[in-house]
Formats: structure tokens, sequence, C-alpha cells
């Protein structure tokens, strides 16, 4: 299974920093997953539900190690270029590098 696209909203909350779309093979996709802003770094969230005890539950998740980590690594990568495309000025032509 690859992840074909990674959609990014960028969000201007104090912990939640983006929210994102993973599409899986051109078919399949997963709404609602978070990047959030944790003590060490950035995390990346699955999308959850409040339960009637008040715990949240994931609705969506990689059942191994080795898609949660293709997951991160997608998401954060996606949201690292969402944030430099923000940064640069439009309109304005980049030098060679940039």
């Amino acid at each position: 299974m690859e992840i074909t696209e990674v959609r990014v909203y960028l969000r201007n909350e104090p912990k939640i920093k983006a929210v994102c779309n993973v599409t899986f093979d051109n078919c399949f996709v997963v709404k609602g997953i978070k990047v959030v802003e944790g003590k060490n770094g950035y995390i990346v969230g699955m999308p959850s539900f409040k339960g009637r005890n008040g715990q949240y539950r994931d609705i969506a998740h990689p059942i191994n190690s080795e898609m949660r980590k293709k997951m991160e690594e997608a998401v954060l990568n996606s949201y690292k270029e969402e944030l430099e495309k923000q940064a640069k000025p439009s309109g304005i032509p980049q030098t060679p590098g940039d």
C-alpha cells in the first residue's frame, strides 16, 4: 500500500499545527490526521472521537510500526513543504536552489 497524496491544511492553533488528508493507492482516503506540536517536536495524531468515558479513541490507525513510520514521515514532510510554500512570497521569481 502506497501513500499517493497528502493534503495539508495549516492551522494557527496553540497545539494543532495542521490537519491532513492522506490518500492510499489513489483509492482510499483518511481525513483528519493532525500535526501536533509536542514537547519534543511534532507528532502525528490519528483521527479520533471522544468516547462516553471522556477518553479519545482512534478511528483509523496503522496496524504495524512500519506503516506508522511511513505515514508519519509522509505527513511531517508534507507539512514542512507546505510551511516552506507559505513562507515564500508569491509572484517573485526564486533563485535556483531556493
